[in-house]
This record gives C-alpha cells, sequence and structure tokens, in this order.
C-alpha cells in the first residue's frame, strides 16, 4: 500500500514539472533562458493592429526556429471585445496582443487583470518611463489631418481646423468611423479636452469669439458638431480614406484623418499623401501602440520572446524585429532608433499627445454625441 501511494504522488507531481518551470521569474531570464522553454511551447500567438504582423511572423521564425508565430490582424476596438469575451468564457488562447485605445486598455482591461505587463530587461533603460507603465509602449502612432500634395503642392490647403467646418470644405472631410473606430474617437474626445485651445483658434479664424450652443460642453464639441453638421463623411475602411484623399490623378480632393505613416505607401499606390503639420492649433493626436501579454497565456516563454523581437535590437533601424515599423510617421518608444528621415522629427510634429486617464473619462460622452450626430 505504501509503494502505491508514493507511486501515485509521483504521478501526481511529474504532470506538473513543465509548470513548476514556468512558475520561474520568466521575466528576468534572458532570450537564450526564454528560447529553451518556448522551444517546448513551440508556438504563440499574437493579435495585431498592423498588418505589418506578417513580416514579424516571418522574421521571428527564421531567428528563433522551432516557434510557430501564428499572427492574426486585428484592429483595436476589436482585439478588446475578443479578449473579454474568450476569458468571461475561460477561453485563454491568445499571447501577445499588440493594440492602441490605451484610455479603455489602461483604464479597463489592466486592472480587471485581464493583461499582464512585460518589458524586455534589456530595453528598459531606453524608454522613457512615461511610457512603460501600465503597459510598455512599442511606438508612438498617429491620428493626423492628412491631405494631398500633388493637387496642394504650396503646402496645405488647411491652416486652422475651423476651416474644416466651413461650405469650402463640406462633403470633403474624411474619416474612419468613430463609434467603430477607437483611435478617432479619441482623437475627437482630445479635440473636446483641448476646448480653450479650439476657441482661441476659432477667434483667429472667424475674427470674433466663438459661442457655444447650451447643450454643448466648450469649444471643443462645437467643432466636433459643426464638422459632422458640415456633411463631414464617415468611412468604414482606413485603406478607403487613404486612397480617397492620397490619389495622385484626383483634381479636388478631400482631405482626412489617418495615421501619419500612411505616406509609406506612396509610392507603392500612387499616392501623394502628406501631414497638415501647420495647422491651429493642431494635426491631431499621438497615442502609444503597446504591447502586453495575455492573462493565462497559454504560451508565457514565446510571448515574452515575441515582444522582446518586436523591441528591435541595437542598430539605428532596430533589425528584423522592428524594421515593419520603421517608416516615416511612425515613432519608436525606444528613442536609440532613429526616425525615419522622410518625415518629420517627433518634436516636430503638431499633435497632441493623448493623457488616457483623461480621455477615459470623457471619450463616453464624446461617444454619445457622435452618436447623436449620425
Amino acid at each position: 500500500m505504501k509503494k502505491l501511494i508514493i507511486a501515485g504522488l509521483m504521478c501526481s507531481v511529474v504532470p506538473f514539472a513543465p509548470a513548476l518551470a514556468l512558475a520561474q521569474d520568466l521575466d528576468s531570464m534572458s532570450v537564450d533562458e526564454l528560447y529553451e522553454i518556448a522551444k517546448q511551447e513551440g508556438q504563440v500567438t499574437v493579435w495585431s493592429l498592423s498588418s505589418r504582423i506578417a513580416q514579424i511572423e516571418v522574421a521571428f521564425e527564421a531567428k528563433y526556429p522551432g516557434i510557430d508565430l501564428v499572427g492574426l490582424d486585428i484592429n483595436s476596438t476589436n482585439q478588446i471585445a475578443r479578449l473579454v469575451a474568450e476569458q468571461n468564457a475561460g477561453i485563454h488562447a491568445v499571447d501577445v496582443l499588440y493594440l492602441s485605445e490605451a484610455p479603455t486598455v489602461f483604464g479597463e482591461l489592466v486592472p480587471a487583470g485581464r493583461l499582464v505587463s512585460y518589458l524586455p530587461p534589456r530595453v528598459a533603460g531606453q524608454i522613457a518611463p512615461e511610457l512603460t507603465e501600465p503597459l510598455p509602449t512599442h511606438r508612438l502612432s498617429t491620428r493626423a489631418l492628412m491631405y494631398n500634395e500633388a493637387a496642394y503642392p504650396d503646402g496645405s490647403p488647411i491652416t486652422n481646423l475651423w476651416q474644416l467646418t466651413t461650405p469650402e470644405w463640406r462633403s470633403k472631410v474624411l474619416m474612419e468611423d468613430p463609434a467603430q473606430r477607437g483611435e478617432v474617437l479619441d482623437l475627437l474626445t482630445e479635440i473636446s479636452l483641448r476646448s480653450d485651445e479650439m476657441a482661441a483658434a476659432y477667434e483667429a479664424f472667424f475674427g470674433k469669439p466663438i459661442e457655444v450652443e447650451g447643450h454643448l460642453d466648450g469649444a471643443g464639441q462645437q467643432f466636433i458638431q459643426d464638422l459632422f453638421e458640415n456633411d463631414l463623411i464617415l468611412i468604414s475602411s482606413s485603406s478607403t480614406v487613404r486612397a480617397s484623399v492620397g490619389d495622385k490623378t484626383a483634381t479636388d480632393p478631400a482631405v482626412g484623418f489617418m495615421t501619419y505613416s500612411s505616406m509609406r505607401d506612396n509610392e507603392k499606390e500612387g499616392w501623394a499623401l502628406q501631414i497638415a503639420n501647420d495647422v491651429d492649433p493642431a494635426s491631431g493626436i499621438l497615442f502609444p501602440a503597446v504591447l502586453a501579454i495575455a492573462d493565462q497565456a497559454p504560451n508565457p516563454a514565446a510571448a515574452r520572446l515575441v515582444i522582446d523581437f518586436m523591441f528591435g535590437d541595437d542598430s539605428a533601424t532596430g533589425g528584423p524585429g522592428f524594421e515593419p515599423f520603421a517608416v516615416p510617421g511612425d515613432y519608436a518608444a525606444r528613442r536609440t532608433i532613429a526616425d525615419d528621415p522622410a518625415a518629420l522629427p517627433l518634436e516636430e510634429v503638431n499633435l497632441w499627445q493623448i493623457d488616457p486617464a483623461k480621455t477615459a473619462a470623457a471619450r463616453g460622452q464624446i461617444l454619445d454625441l457622435v452618436i447623436a450626430l449620425q
């Protein structure tokens, strides 16, 4: 009987040996140590806000043979909804999330324990402290006003945001639907939070102080309402916005809000996209694109290895792990990685950097306004 009990105990311990090994402090392990465990896991699933995850997949698998990276291109809004639905159902299938919408991510997902932070030790000192908490920022992305420089070779036709509310630009301003795309909702929310600046810009453009309607809270909300009432065009596809604004053959093109990095495809697509940087009071927003590990990720060592890889190597471009994102209009959180010379340096872009906590507190009200205006 004693032998049977001992044998039974041994059998009960053996299956948990890998779990005990993985319970070590993975966050402090070297890349080589993570790789040894990750090879046993054999796979890692990444949800990415960018289709460029396909390039990361090829480069990662070349550097780390034996690990299959499954990269899925899913926008941030859908990542959030899918993660919550799966975790509520007890499903833990994704390892790494590459997403934006920091107001929701920081304000809801992190406090609920749905995401785990991992900052690779080797890059920790190369990122500004404010970009490491509660999740590490991989790069700063944008939603900015862009125009067609082939149609307007002398510069942006827009020098003040309030121009977009005038008859001249009626039906000629494009953006993705803010009710469906969180980064665009964050843009409008930031405009609402910058009411003093928007009021000053109104007076500079129209030559008189703004009169805000009673049901609205400040000049920023007045701008949003006026923009919608000027037949703002909402489009479901970001690629359609880019093509409509940037087409070199267009004779009277619209302007539109999109990521500044859209200009990376100018040559390939026959576009002439350029940022309208000299706009009063700002052209748009800067916001963090973050990397996070899902709670109860099935492949926690491989998840950390992918995040380490995506932060890039020590070269000026970040090497294969970062080069897909080292494009004009994207800005690495690691300031050892150079900005693309085809775009404005980070310190020169006329963009508001969002405060995720303030945006989170205000975006519900702006969403209600947007829905009412549609």
